[in-house]
């Protein structure tokens, strides 16, 4: 099985390595892995954040292990910018339904911005939809009447993503805990009132699993407040990208949740949440742990191997409960060194 590491710019080199150490020792020959540039560093040597070769192997592989791309060259029109190679691998692989995970491990507590006692009850997916949206919408500068500046950008949906991401958000609930909420903002936006009653629709395929509908900015307000009442969320993509990242720092860390983007096919782009944080990098700071983790979900969805995958994250587990801390987390611990415990927990 081929493998496609794309290790991108900043921390993404690091926490990438450190990810690949720990499938060689859990796959062994099982996996074979190739390297491309992407993202800032793309542009720097090839002039486009998403060369051809590094799309052709996204192409090919079985699986993508994605790092980071640096903010840095935002000065660029928006088609040289590094983020557009993400967005570029969505759209040309059909990539359509990002799922992120948000678990709080005991041992992690006292890291989350919440109190321990309401930290302690978080354990829920978030599936965002990756295709749609103002991300992929008309957008674009103009003049006004009146001669000033006006930027736009269209929010849209049509029927059948919505209908697809829902699928995605029902079945991943059956999976759990049956109960699925989905996301919107139907009491002024035209775009998420189509998304509520094509969800609603939906949900007549799936009579074992119980709907709920929240509006976005109440959803925000419960994440923090009380977040164990969420089992999955389902969401647009600008919706979701915003409440992902929150659920992550109620979680303790945006250095330790994954993610996972698939096709219809269950091939996928996996990557951690977090960015390329150029700030720290090349000194040995980074939290490896969720693009461990989400090579770990790498294995579970695309690869098929499970029982590899439960290796993985119950060595994350036994790390953590052994001391292992990097800065984020209030430790010491490098990015090798964590790696490293995930190693001999394993």
């Amino acid at each position: 099985m081929l493998i496609a590491l794309l290790p991108g710019d900043g921390i993404g080199p690091e926490v990438i390595a450190e990810a690949r150490r720990v499938l060689e020792a859990v796959c062994g020959t099982a996996l074979t892995f190739e390297e491309a540039p992407v993202g800032g560093i793309a542009y720097k040597s090839e002039g486009h954040p998403l060369p051809e070769r590094t799309l052709d192997l996204a192409r090919r592989a079985d699986a993508i292990l994605f790092g980071a791309v640096d903010p840095s060259c935002d000065s660029l029109e928006r088609r040289l910018r590094p983020e557009q190679a993400i967005l570029g691998l969505r759209k040309e692989l059909s990539l359509f339904a990002n799922l992120r995970p948000a678990k709080l491990y005991p041992e992690l507590a006292d890291a989350s911005a919440l109190r321990p006692e309401i930290a302690r009850k978080i354990d829920l997916v978030i599936i965002r939809e990756l295709n749609g949206d103002v991300y992929f919408g008309e957008k674009g500068m103009r003049t006004t009447p009146a001669g000033r500046r006006e930027g736009y950008d269209i929010m849209s949906y049509d029927e059948d993503q919505v209908a697809r991401i829902a699928h995605v958000g029902f079945l991943t609930a059956r999976a759990r805990g049956r109960r699925l909420c989905s996301i919107d903002k139907a009491n002024v936006l035209e775009t998420s009132q189509l998304w509520r009653d094509v969800v609603i629709e939906v949900s007549a395929d799936y009579p074992d699993v119980t709907l709920s509908h929240m509006l976005v900015d109440n959803a925000a307000m419960q994440l923090v407040r009380d977040p164990g009442q969420f089992d999955v969320i389902v969401t647009g993509n600008l919706f979701g990208d915003i409440l992902s990242d929150q659920a992550s720092m109620c979680a303790g860390s945006i250095g330790m949740l994954p993610s996972a983007s698939l096709d219809a096919n269950q091939k996928g782009l996996y990557e951690p949440i977090h960015g390329s944080a150029p700030d720290i990098a090349g000194q040995g700071k980074a939290n490896p742990l969720a693009t461990i983790l989400s090579a770990a979900m790498m294995l579970r969805y695309s690869l098929g191997k499970v029982a590899e995958a439960d290796r993985i994250e119950a060595a994350v587990a036994k790390a953590l409960a052994g001391g292992a801390r990097t800065a984020d987390l209030g430790g010491t611990t490098t990015t090798a060194a964590m790696g490293g415990a995930v190693l001999a927990a394993l």
